[in-house]
């Protein structure tokens, strides 16, 4: 059997060391004694207080698992198709309907790794169903929103409500991984990975789906009966944990860092409203970034219990080039899904429904790709294709006009679905085995932020390329862009050769 060396750093001292992924499998490093407590929780009882499977992992979790996962990819894509309708229902312009996209990304950027760390304090349940819930509000609110900016708002509380889902299904796969004292089957995490970042791609599609039958505000209205059912299947199969003693309490609210994740909302909130507005007047909000910034550094070095620990973090360098790959990728990956998707209905004519089946064969291509090589632990390999896949898709864009036959729209779709099912799989998995057990669920956290700023970026250069109308001419401007953007996710994947040790092949009892 194949072991693989994971590097970690325990203790204020900073001390380095390396476990095995048997040890670490076997829990044989520290953990919280928050985890401890989900463990000894699942041991006990089944989601629901019901008896838990003594031997593999516990599939009654996988449907909370997959649904609230699956809430903020869905609501990130399915409004790439409600853009054009929205803009001429309120009068907007493509720079300013792109708020929209930026506003739950800004509200999930900072929420995900804040979720995640108090996932990481108080166990998932509590925060899935509270997510759940705001989740089921922001559908209410966007349904009824009488303008653009109520509708903005809306999807801040979009973007907030569902940053719980990812974060709690990756503590409750490790949870799981702590209770059978194996690690968790590579099915599950290809589950995950399909539910969603794979998954997102059907967003157009059913974005025009919904938008055929009941115009725009069906594509917030979908929120209402999926928040629903998502608090039926928290409340019903999650694990529950005893309510902490008040010492114990006061001591988890205490080991919050408020100060840190508010110099950290600080930092991204300038730097992504510079990015949608870049500009000479706007640089004062870059000042503003290296002040937060660095204040935000000065707090998590020393403080007790920092929101984001840059002792271990800047001492794994295989999580880092991780979260930069996260950014590069997604600049791609929602340059394309909202750019593309635009250019379909202004550039090429096509109608919301049309754009969203035109779609489909990404979608199709983007799952048959992640199930395929879901099971293979191969990090590196699966990096190095989907890098190659993105180039060539980036390049097809070039070949696109006002005029282009259904055939090349359609192979471009394919192509683009090969990075998309490999891509977010890998950074998923990579984030699993490079990331310190203690902290999973805020590292998971974090890797969305890095996936969403690379949305902004996205988004920004959505608003730059098309100004007034998305055009083929700008279209082209746009895949320039992804195309250099995809060239340097490739080099950064060629030069790293810590992938080659990420990952190993499970056991054959541990597979789903």
């Amino acid at each position: 059997m194949n072991l693989k060396k994971i590097p970690w750093r325990h203790g204020r001292n900073g001390r380095i060391g390396t476990r095995t992924g048997t040890d670490r499998a076997a829990g044989a490093a520290p953990v919280t004694s928050v985890l401890a407590q989900v463990t000894g929780s699942l041991r006990r009882h089944g989601p629901g207080g019901g008896r838990a499977p003594q031997d593999g992992f516990d599939r009654r979790l996988l449907a909370p698992m997959m649904l609230g996962a699956v809430l903020n990819p869905v609501n990130s894509s399915i409004i790439s198709v409600a853009l054009v309708p929205i803009g001429a229902a309120f009068g907007a312009p493509p720079s300013r309907t792109a708020w929209l996209i930026s506003a739950l990304y800004l509200a999930t950027a900072i929420g995900q790794p804040v979720v995640g760390r108090l996932i990481d304090l108080f166990g998932p349940r509590r925060l899935f169903l509270a997510g759940t819930s705001l989740t089921g509000l922001a559908g209410v609110v966007g349904v009824l929103a009488p303008d653009l900016w109520t509708l903005i708002a809306a999807r801040v509380l979009l973007g907030f409500g569902t940053c719980a889902g990812y974060p709690a299904a990756m503590s409750l796969i490790r949870s799981e991984a702590g209770r059978t004292g194996r690690d968790s089957p590579a099915g599950v995490l290809t589950v995950l990975a399909i539910t969603t970042q794979t998954v997102a791609v059907v967003g157009p599609s059913l974005g025009g789906l919904l938008i055929g039958l009941g115009g725009w505000r069906a594509t917030l209205a979908v929120n209402i009966p999926l928040a629903l059912a998502g608090i039926a299947l928290g409340a019903l199969r999650l694990p529950k944990m005893p309510l902490p003693e008040r010492t114990d309490g006061e001591r988890r609210l205490a080991g919050l860092d408020l100060m840190g994740m508010g110099l950290f909302a600080v930092t991204l909130i300038s730097l992504l409203v510079f990015l949608m507005n870049p500009g000479i007047g706007h640089l004062y909000l870059l000042v503003v970034v290296a002040v937060a910034a660095a204040a935000f550094t000065l707090r998590e070095l020393r403080a007790e219990t920092p929101f984001i620990d840059l002792h271990i973090l800047g001492g794994n360098r295989a999580l880092l080039l991780t979260y930069g790959r996260a950014l590069l990728t997604y600049v791609v990956t929602y340059a394309f899904l909202y750019g593309y998707t635009q250019w379909l209905e202004e550039g090429r004519g096509l109608s919301a429904s049309q754009a969203g089946l035109a779609q489909l064969p990404l979608f199709g291509t983007a799952i048959l790709v992640s199930a395929a090589t879901g099971r293979r632990p191969e990090i590196r390999g699966k990096l190095l294709a989907g890098a190659v896949a993105q180039v060539v898709a980036c390049a097809l864009l070039l070949l696109l006009h006002s005029g282009s036959a259904v055939w090349l729209i359609v192979a471009v779709a394919l192509v683009v679905g090969v990075p998309q099912g490999l891509n977010s799989l890998a950074l998923q998995n990579s984030v699993y085995h490079q990331a310190d057990p203690e902290r999973l669920a805020s590292s998971a956290g974090l890797l969305r932020t890095f996936g969403y700023l690379g949305a902004i970026v996205a988004s920004a250069a959505n608003g730059t390329f098309f100004g007034s109308r998305a055009d083929t001419g700008g279209m082209h401007h746009l895949a320039l862009f992804m195309l250099a953007v995809s060239v340097a996710f490739l080099l950064v994947t060629v030069v790293d050769r810590s992938l080659s040790r990420a990952g190993s092949a499970p056991r054959k009892a541990d597979r789903l």
